[in-house]
């Protein structure tokens, strides 16, 4: 295969240089370029991390091909979201998730909270054993 150059215009990924985009990250607005990833919006904001692990680690993107799970994100409500997979959208909004000890303390759950447009609150956990629980109301 040889290397060529393909014209903006006729760019089949939606790249366009120039044109910016806002996202709003946990509340905060941040700024990119049309046809970065999340995480390249995130990464070029000077965001190296937006979920602890377990033990407390930040993580952030470690493969950045989509396969170890350690960049996943709440984007518009939907959790699990791997930022490096997931191209930014004009107004997204995303929330950062984080690992906790559940009650118990044998089940380690990914918790993430997202505000709806009409004001109403989802929360979403997800198991270790695949299963999902979840919520939505006024505050809940």
């Amino acid at each position: 295969m040889s290397p060529r150059l393909i014209r903006a215009a006729a760019d089949a990924t939606g790249r366009r240089p120039g044109r910016p985009l806002r996202i709003t990250v946990d509340g905060e607005p941040v700024t990119g370029i049309a046809g970065q990833s999340i995480a390249g919006v995130l990464l070029a904001a000077g965001r190296t991390s937006w979920r602890t692990a377990r033990s407390g680690a930040p993580r952030g993107v470690f493969c950045g091909i989509g396969v170890c799970f350690d960049c996943v994100l709440t984007v518009n409500g939907a959790p699990d979201v791997r930022a490096c997979r997931r191209r930014a959208a004009d107004g997204d909004v995303v929330t950062t998730q984080s690992r906790v000890e559940v009650a118990d303390g044998d089940v380690a759950a990914s918790q993430s909270r997202a505000e709806v447009a009409d004001g109403d609150v989802v929360t979403t956990q997800s198991r270790a054993d695949g299963s999902t629980d979840g919520a939505a109301g006024e505050g809940a």
